[in-house]
C-alpha cells in the first residue's frame, strides 16, 4: 500500500518511521504533507504575539522546520508526537527572537554612561588620539627618510 493512500495519520506516521530509518526520499515526502499543519500551527502562534510582532507565519515555519530536521536522532514515535515537537520549536524561535528584539531594545549590550562621564572620555580619548597621529606621523617621515637614504647610497652615481 502506498504511503500516500493510506489515512492521513498513518501515512504522516510511515514518513516519519521511515525518515528516522534514513530514506531521505521519506522526507521530501513528508514536507508537503504536513506544511499545511505546521502553517495552521505557526499562525496560531503568531496571532497571539503581541501587535507588530515582526516575524511571519512562513518565517517561524522555516526557522522550525530547520530546527526538526537538524533532530538527526530524534525517535519519531507517530503524528502526535512529531507536531508536539513542531509546536515546541515554534516557541524557542519566537522566544529566541523576542529575546533579540529585548535585547536590542535596551541597548543591544551598548554600557550606558552619565554625559559628564561621557564629555570626560572623549577628552581623553582626543589626547590619546591626537598622540597617536603625532606618533604615526613621526613614523611616515622617519621611513621616508630611510627610505629616501637608502634610494641615494643604492642609486648609480
Amino acid at each position: 500500500m502506498d504511503t500516500h493512500d493510506a489515512p492521513p495519520g498513518h501515512s504522516i506516521t510511515s514518513l516519519l518511521l521511515a525518515w528516522r530509518g534514513g530514506e531521505r526520499a521519506a522526507l521530501d515526502q513528508l514536507i508537503p504533507v504536513v506544511e499545511k499543519e505546521l502553517r495552521r500551527l505557526a499562525s496560531y502562534y503568531i496571532r497571539r504575539q503581541r501587535p507588530g510582532h515582526t516575524l511571519q507565519t512562513s518565517a517561524l515555519v522555516n526557522e522550525a522546520y530547520l530546527r526538526l530536521i537538524d533532530y538527526k536522532r530524534m525517535a519519531w514515535q507517530n503524528r502526535a508526537h512529531f507536531f508536539a515537537v513542531a509546536a515546541q520549536a515554534m516557541r524557542r524561535v519566537l522566544v529566541d527572537h523576542a529575546r533579540r528584539n529585548h535585547h536590542l531594545k535596551h541597548g543591544g549590550g551598548v554600557k550606558k554612561v552619565e554625559l559628564e562621564e561621557a564629555v570626560l572620555t572623549a577628552r581623553s580619548k582626543s589626547s590619546e588620539l591626537i598622540a597617536l597621529d603625532d606618533a604615526l606621523n613621526d613614523f611616515e617621515r622617519s621611513t621616508q627618510e630611510r627610505a629616501g637614504s637608502w634610494r641615494c647610497a643604492t642609486s648609480p652615481g
